[in-house]
Formats: structure tokens, sequence, C-alpha cells
């Protein structure tokens, strides 16, 4: 099998679903976070955090309805949310444009490269599917890593279920959003959004 990838990439078509809001201000310069929907096949809309920066917005802010093409990478950081560690996964965007309904198709495509840094969970679907959860670790500039979440299925999951921590290897899919119902301390169900990225295929590198 020739190599996937290197590193961490995402290339994102979808309607913006809400305009800017500011999220963080680093070295001078403000970052903002829109969400933007790509529909699945099945009729699903994942909500993608997109994060994009002042420079890249030009002064003008993306309105929702909106259709944009963005490439980026997946980035993770903790948060602190009651008291608890939140692991925030957003798409940084290094490019965006603005497309024509003539011309726009959905797309969610992404490619990373890293590490197992957890040992992978095996589990079977409700429907008695194989699912296999991997956090991945992928290296950047200055020391620094992102731990993605990613999640098998099939013979992805047979397969990455046998993986140990430290293996390296390449992933190709999609970053999705996925519903689930929580528990708080007082017993009330609480539904909250993971972000993950889907595996469609995946090799270990050597």
């Amino acid at each position: 099998m020739e190599k996937l990838t290197e590193g961490n990439m995402a290339y994102l078509s979808g309607r913006v679903l809400s305009e800017p809001v500011f999220n963080h201000k680093t070295y001078g310069e403000a970052f903002y976070l829109v969400m933007l929907g790509i529909m699945r096949k099945s009729g699903y809309e994942d909500e993608i955090r997109l994060i994009i920066s002042e420079k890249l917005l030009g002064g003008r802010s993306p309105k929702v309805g909106e259709l944009l093409e963005i490439s980026g990478q997946i980035r993770t950081y903790n948060r602190e949310v009651d008291g608890r560690s939140k692991l925030e996964v957003t798409v940084f965007t290094r490019r965006m444009e603005y497309c024509s309904d003539e011309e726009f198709e959905y797309e969610n495509h992404v490619a990373i490269e890293g590490f197992i840094c957890k040992a992978p969970v095996r589990r079977t679907s409700p429907l008695g599917r194989e699912i296999c959860d991997l956090m991945v670790a992928v290296n950047r500039m200055y020391n620094k890593s992102d731990y993605i979440p990613t999640i098998a299925w099939g013979r992805n999951a047979i397969y990455s279920g046998q993986l140990q921590v430290g293996d390296k290897i390449a992933v190709e899919g999609r970053i999705q959003s996925r519903e689930y119902r929580k528990y708080n301390d007082e017993g009330e169900p609480i539904t909250k959004t993971a972000y993950e990225v889907s595996v469609i295929r995946m090799e270990e590198v050597l």
C-alpha cells in the first residue's frame, strides 16, 4: 500500500451555520469561531468548529447560509468546564474561499499521521458492529502535539484494536460531530457533542 499522508490536513466544503464569534487572541491577532455544516450522504449534517484568523477573514464576516471551501489542520486543546478538563476539537483554517451554488459540493476529507497515545478500546455497537476508539497524537511545530479522537469501524476496528501505544499510523477519513447523552451529578440527562475523525482507510507506518 502506498503511503497515505504526512502530518495533519483537512479539506472541507460546507454551509456556514454561525457568524464569527471571537475565540482568542495570539500575538496581537484575533481568531474567531465559525460553525460549518457538512451534509453526509445519509442526510445527517456534521457541525464542524472552524477557527479563522482576522487576517484570513479580511474584514468580511461569513454569513449564515454562505458556502465555504477551506483547508487547514485539526487542532485540539484542553479547556476547563465546570472544574473539569474538556478536549476541544477544531479545524484551524489556513485557506478559505467562498463558493457559488453552481460549483458547490460538500467535502469532508481528513488525513493525519501520528502515534497511538492510549490503549485502543474495542467495543460493539447495539447493532453488533465492531468499533474501536483511538487517541492519535499528531506532532506540530514548537514541540506541541494535537491529541485527536479517532473512531474505526468494521475491519478497521479489528485491525486497530491490535495496535499498541507508541505505534505510528496514517489515517484518512472525515471529521464528524456526534451527539450523545450523559448524566450529571444530579442524575439528569444532558446532550453533549463529541468530535472525532471517522476512519475510512488506515495503515501502520513502519
